[in-house]
């Protein structure tokens, strides 16, 4: 198992709370929208703790800068092993509750994948596919900043939720910045939903695929995400991914 690393002293330790959180709610809306909001995960001091860890590298274990790379505008960085207390705890917990919903999911969509009832054993599926780095990331967005539309894969184990945490707010900190996700049914436009978020809110959703109840039974659809232009100010998001990259 790999330890959690402590915030400093000048950091309180953020406190997760998914205890509090209606998890039968949360399953209805990934089942019905590919996406659901968490409200009040974090409370705003656990979030001006996280996003004050960005400058500080010996966190991170890399940083993309993302025009180099034409994911869109602004930047984010991987944390590096062990990961911060508060991230190392949330990580199992949440998967604890997710694990369910994947695992019907790709019961539903024909796929043999199934994921452990424990975070620390898929971490361990994923190491043994060469898969050893630490994926959770934190985003930080200035004006005119931008996520193009995307999938957070990084390689061939994929579990197929994951959850991102505004740390800023909105209206204060910044303007515009709104979370995306679309939606491609077969043989059909994309549809587009914004996911309105308060800091500390969280919205766990599809990576790629989830399965839509049909007239003629289910049937896979693609789902991507990403962040509108922000119109001015600064954001930071935490990104909570549950598998490992290569």
């Amino acid at each position: 198992m790999i330890k959690a690393r402590k915030m400093t002293p000048s950091s309180p330790e953020p406190t997760p709370r998914p205890e509090a959180i209606d998890w039968a709610m949360v399953e209805r809306d990934l089942d019905a929208r590919g996406c659901a909001v968490l409200t009040q995960l974090l409370s705003p001091d656990d979030c001006r703790a996280l996003a004050a860890l960005y400058p500080d590298d010996s966190r991170f274990r890399s940083r993309v800068v993302m025009a180099r790379h034409g994911f869109g505008r602004g930047e984010y960085k991987y944390f590096s092993y062990p990961l911060p207390e508060p991230i190392a705890r949330l990580r199992p917990l949440l998967y604890a509750h997710l694990v369910a919903v994947a695992n019907r999911w790709n019961a539903t969509m024909g796929i043999d994948v199934r994921y452990p009832g424990d975070h620390d054993d898929f971490l361990a599926r994923c190491h043994r596919a060469g898969q050893t780095r630490p994926t959770p990331l934190l985003l930080q967005y200035v004006e005119g900043d931008y996520n193009c539309l995307h999938q957070d894969l990084y390689g061939e184990h994929v579990f197929p939720l994951q959850v991102a945490i505004l740390l800023s707010e909105p209206g204060r900190d910044f303007e515009g910045g709104e979370f995306v996700l679309t939606e491609q049914r077969p043989r059909m436009q994309s549809r587009a939903e914004v996911v309105p978020l308060r800091q500390g809110d969280a919205v766990v959703f599809a990576v790629y695929n989830r399965p839509v109840q049909g007239t003629r039974g289910s049937y896979r659809v693609n789902m991507r995400h990403g962040v509108s232009r922000l119109r001015s100010g600064r954001r930071h998001t935490l990104g909570v991914i549950f598998h490992d990259a290569k």
